[in-house]
């Protein structure tokens, strides 16, 4: 049965366009054809911002009941395409079709979430210190905002993006990654279905990703630039956006570690492992890199992890019972290919895994005695490589967790209260999950310190990157 959700085109002022320059979408399992979309420019950028700042002035008028109603209807429309949006995502990226399937409705919950907030963006009123003064503020949305979103989460990445946009009454330029477009052009007509007005959400679909994304940050139009990727890329949009004075918002590059004391639990903390590790093939930016064991209960977890990813079940996110895709191209598997050689050249062990498979796989793998300078340890992986190092102390343990640039999420275990308030409060992270290898959900602030970023993005405080303040001062 063909799926009415995958289009090839693009999408700005509430029409499906096409070009002759076009590009290729390949599904990184099979290397076969997913299809073909307009290869836009960043004069179609252009285009594509002047009219959500057209549509802006409108959809900012629209009242918060109608917004948010609007929004409520595309969080409902997922919901009743859940299988079509998950089958393109799993063509596009490759991940499982469970995980897929897990994603529409991870990233649905974004939608449904603000849908709700959206009403309580809440002014405030202000005790004034004279007679014949009333001081208030009240909050409005930014105005254009443009978005870019990786490829390892197709729609999640997006609806936690557009759905606080949407209800703070702000209108969208989207750039989805070239390697997974299709399910933002799905969003694109599920979000026309809902009522979003023509010109308040458009896609470009485009291989020039540094021309688009200097057109996005440069353009006076735009008020604001949400961008999820790499640190690099970052720091050049935020360089970028600086001579126009944006709004910003980034999630960058992550280095998670994974701490395991002598007194957690330990099945279930490589239950934990499992679960932070190899989602979508261990590509998640908040995917565990390093896994620091104490020296005491060492051996017994790495025996128990390797026999735990070796059950893994590699192979086409379509077939039934598969856990782990491949990654998303022969780029991501010479680097998960590198950091593996480097680690055994300096010392490290296979406990299960260790090679690359046919085509973008790379067997689920763990590496034991990894030693402290290997790439691995200071670099972001992207793959299904679980790399334990062996720690003494806490101080130590918080020491070698702390060493990075890095700061997006953190993991630990320990059945110790005391120990979980220390751990805590002193790990230098933007999330932390204790005694769990999962931590994201849409009521939660998800974002980073360090070089893994600027802003929130879920819950009331992923509603204010895209308000501004505005303060109210009556005279008598």
């Amino acid at each position: 049965m063909k799926n009415t959700l995958l289009i090839e085109k693009a999408y700005i002022n509430g029409k499906f366009i096409t070009t002759e320059n076009t590009f290729d979408v390949v599904n990184p399992s099979t290397n076969k054809l997913v299809g073909r979309l307009p290869n836009l420019s960043a004069t179609d950028c252009q285009t594509a911002i002047q009219v959500a700042d057209h549509a802006w002035k409108s959809w900012k008028k629209t009242s918060i009941g109608d917004r948010t109603a609007i929004v409520r209807r595309l969080f409902e429309a997922i919901q009743a395409h859940k299988r079509e949006l998950a089958e393109i995502m799993t063509l596009e990226s490759g991940k499982p079709l469970c995980e897929s399937l897990g994603e529409v409705d991870y990233g649905n919950s974004f939608v449904e979430w603000f849908a709700e907030e959206g009403k309580r963006s809440y002014g405030e009123t202000i005790p004034s210190l004279k007679n014949g003064l009333r001081l208030s503020t009240i909050k409005q949305g930014v105005g254009v905002v443009a978005a870019i979103t990786p490829w390892n989460f197709p729609l999640a990445m997006i609806t936690r993006k557009i759905a606080p946009a949407l209800v703070a009454g702000c209108t969208i330029v989207l750039k989805p990654a070239s390697q997974t477009p299709f399910t933002a052009i799905a969003l694109a007509k599920l979000a026309a279905d809902a009522g979003v007005p023509d010109g308040v959400f458009n896609v470009i679909t485009s291989k020039y990703s540094s021309e688009i994304g200097e057109e996005l940050a440069t353009n006076p139009l735009v008020r604001k630039i949400t961008f999820t990727g790499s640190t690099k890329v970052g720091q050049t949009l935020m360089m970028q956006a600086a001579n126009t004075i944006k709004r910003v918002s980034f999630e960058l590059g992550g280095n998670a570690p994974f701490i395991v004391f002598d007194d957690a639990d330990i099945d279930k903390a490589v239950e934990g492992a499992i679960a932070g590790k190899f989602r979508n093939a261990g590509q998640t930016c908040v995917s565990v890199n390093r896994f620091y064991v104490q020296d005491s209960i060492y051996e017994i977890f790495a025996t128990k992890l390797a026999s735990a990813v070796s059950d893994l079940k590699v192979g086409d996110g379509m077939q039934e019972g598969v856990q782990v895709g491949p990654l998303i191209n022969e780029n991501g598997l010479e680097k998960v290919k590198e950091h593996v050689a480097d680690a055994l050249h300096n010392g490290a062990k296979i406990l299960t895994g260790g090679k690359s498979i046919e085509g973008n796989f790379f067997e689920p793998t763990v590496l034991s005695e990894v030693a402290h300078h290997s790439l691995i340890a200071s670099e972001e992986t992207f793959g299904p490589i679980c790399a334990l190092f062996k720690f003494k102390t806490e101080e130590e343990a918080l020491r070698l967790a702390n060493d990075t640039p890095f700061g997006l999420a953190a993991y630990f275990y320990s059945d110790n209260i005391h120990r979980c308030h220390r751990i805590a409060e002193q790990i230098e992270s933007g999330m932390v999950g204790i005694n769990t290898g999962l931590i994201s959900y849409a009521g939660a602030p998800f974002g980073g310190i360090k070089q893994s970023g600027i802003g929130r993005e879920g819950s009331r405080y992923g509603l204010d990157e895209y308000l501004e303040i505005k303060y109210l001062c009556f005279g008598d």
